[in-house]
């Protein structure tokens, strides 16, 4: 099993990355290749360890930076989760690989979903770990301030006071924004917001693939209750959960994860 240096791909004017990751163990019959799409604010570099670890069990992997990080170019535009889920529709196309299982972190879990309801000729089986896409959970203050304060931003706006309403919205992201949001700037902003206030339970009921969800019981980015909840939601799905587990599970317990995935792909 080699590891190759990226190879670079034209897609719809978007320069990007793809690692591509062989395999030398014979199989029989061969193991559909594994996609893999990883989190927001990384790159392609965390999903290598487990691509590594499942080409030694016969799976050849497909491994993109997604456009605005790694070393893939900045999407022209904002782009939303469907626009993500487009590009990899054109990346596979541009392989020449019809068929893929993939395995799907955060971020490109939330790609996945979308994937799986609308796209599903193009994938055997999913797995996601850590999956967002499921709206969190609102106590009254944050959603009462967040109402207080676009009513106050509108109202500004409408007797004329947009650059007070500009610097009131600059102070509100810096006082109340995630860090996620905070480390983006201009096209990549821009996509932030379309993803994030997506709600992706409705494409949940929709997957028509046998899904299985990895989750680490202490996640504090996707909490378990969201992947207890997509568990219900997508019609084939089961759960597995590590215990002591964090957002990023799949790294801290690879060759369980790598076993497993290996049997719920062949099976």
């Amino acid at each position: 099993m080699t590891t190759p240096d990226a190879q670079f791909y034209d897609l719809g004017g978007v320069r990007c990355a793809v690692t591509h990751v062989t395999t030398t163990l014979p199989t029989a019959p061969p193991q559909a290749p594994i996609l893999y799409l990883h989190g927001w604010g990384v790159s392609s570099e965390l999903m290598l360890p487990i691509a590594e670890r499942m080409a030694k069990l016969g799976y050849p992997g497909i491994v993109p930076d997604f456009p605005g990080f790694g070393r893939s170019a900045v999407p022209p535009m904002g782009w939303s989760v469907h626009d993500y889920a487009q590009w990899v529709v054109a990346l596979l196309d541009c392989l020449g690989t019809p068929t893929v299982n993939i395995f799907a972190h955060s971020f490109g879990a939330r790609i996945s979903l979308v994937l799986g309801a609308q796209q599903a000729t193009h994938i055997s089986k999913l797995a996601l770990t850590g999956a967002a896409g499921i709206p969190p959970k609102r106590t009254g203050t944050p959603s009462l301030r967040l109402s207080l304060y676009k009513a106050v931003r509108a109202g500004l706006r409408s007797i004329g006071a947009g650059s007070l309403a500009n610097r009131l919205a600059a102070w509100y992201s810096q006082r109340y924004g995630s860090a996620d949001y905070l480390l983006t700037s201009g096209v990549m902003r821009e996509t932030f917001l379309k993803v994030v206030n997506e709600d992706l339970t409705p494409f949940a009921k929709l997957v028509s693939r046998p899904t299985l969800l990895l989750w680490g019981e202490g996640d504090q980015d996707t909490p378990l209750w969201q992947g207890q909840l997509l568990e219900q939601l997508i019609p084939d799905a089961g759960l597995i959960i590590y215990k002591n587990g964090d957002h990023y599970a799949y790294l801290h317990h690879q060759n369980e994860v790598a076993r497993t995935l290996d049997h719920f792909f062949k099976n």
